[in-house]
């Protein structure tokens, strides 16, 4: 794909400035507004369940308008195929004639995975999984990803990782929220002021441990989890030793996807807002984007955390716009 075309897609996406709604212009606000109240119908997804090459399985829930060109989403930490900012991204690409194939992390499809490990930031193989089996049916020409947070971080490593061959098709990839430097990310988390999500998040994750402490008997526990209190407390426990890691902060920077974007040669646009309360100055990649012309960074200055709210008779967010945006002008 010509150069010129990407940076006329980055460039029309650039003049889409968000503004949020007047009561809503704080980045909490942004981020907490649309899982409290967001409410739109569920796609009609059908489900199919893939194997992995490590004897588990992957849940795709399939939204298809018969189009010959499909996009894959990949949402973040703890979410699923039924958060809104999932729903509203698969209904604006079914309204713009893409077929959109959603997939669910491990153990986030309603039932624990096959494996005393679930998902970590850094598991861009599952993404490679999904869109070879995508790719696979032979319905598709074109092949695009969507990801958010930690979804948004897995698609950028496997858009710039070099262990395998991207297929031809694949055609292009927005991302929204993007920690893409884990350890920074993990430090801005830990403040006072995010005390709130950091303890969903771990009651969260807290009852995949007890899954997992069913299925498994004796190879993972709880013990003293109450006094966890941080990603660097839980990834030190339950994420670093299941998968490989030495600890915490050695999974953070071999699975940040910040050092992989230089090699990415797939048109990407990267969307981080100015006022994300979950992201550390490392997670904007500006001099990233001035150097690789295939990779446009886009900072709005409003838009939390997954957020991007706007109130329209389309109900769609500025998110979604963008991402049609981005991805029909590269055709």
């Amino acid at each position: 794909m010509e150069v010129s075309v990407i940076k006329d897609s980055g460039q029309a996406v650039q003049n889409m400035t968000y503004e949020p709604p007047q009561l809503l212009a704080n980045g909490h606000l942004l981020t907490i507004y649309p899982s409290l109240f967001r409410k739109l119908p569920l796609p009609e997804y059908r489900r199919e369940r893939i194997p992995t090459p490590d004897e588990d399985f992957l849940d795709l829930d399939w939204s298809s308008v018969g189009a010959r060109r499909a996009v894959v989403i990949s949402h973040g930490l703890e979410g699923s195929t039924e958060r809104p900012y999932i729903v509203g991204m698969v209904h604006a690409f079914n309204k713009a004639g893409w077929d959109a194939v959603a997939w669910n992390f491990r153990s986030c499809s309603g039932e624990p995975n096959n494996q005393v490990y679930a998902y970590h930031s850094g598991r861009w193989q599952d993404v490679h999984t999904v869109c070879e089996h995508v790719l696979a049916s032979g319905l598709y020409d074109e092949l695009a990803l969507v990801g958010f947070s930690m979804g948004g971080n897995m698609s950028l490593m496997y858009l710039g990782q070099q262990e395998t061959k991207l297929d031809a098709r694949m055609y292009g990839c927005v991302v929204f929220s993007v920690p893409c430097d884990l350890e920074s990310g993990a430090v801005e988390l830990a403040k006072w002021q995010n005390k709130l999500y950091m303890r969903r998040f771990l009651n969260h994750l807290h009852k995949k441990i007890k899954w997992k402490m069913e299925k498994f008997p004796g190879k993972i526990d709880d013990a003293g989890y109450s006094r966890i209190n941080s990603f660097a407390q839980f990834d030190d426990r339950y994420v670093a030793p299941y998968w490989g890691f030495r600890d915490a902060l050695d999974y953070w920077r071999k699975a940040s996807s910040k050092p992989y974007i230089p090699r990415i040669t797939v048109p990407t646009l990267l969307v981080n807002a100015q006022d994300d309360p979950f992201l550390a100055p490392a997670c904007y990649p500006v001099a990233e984007a001035e150097e690789n012309p295939f990779f446009t960074l886009l900072q709005p200055k409003h838009g939390g955390h997954v957020g991007f709210v706007q109130f329209n008779q389309e109900k769609e967010y500025w998110s979604e716009k963008v991402a049609v945006t981005f991805l029909q002008g590269l055709i």
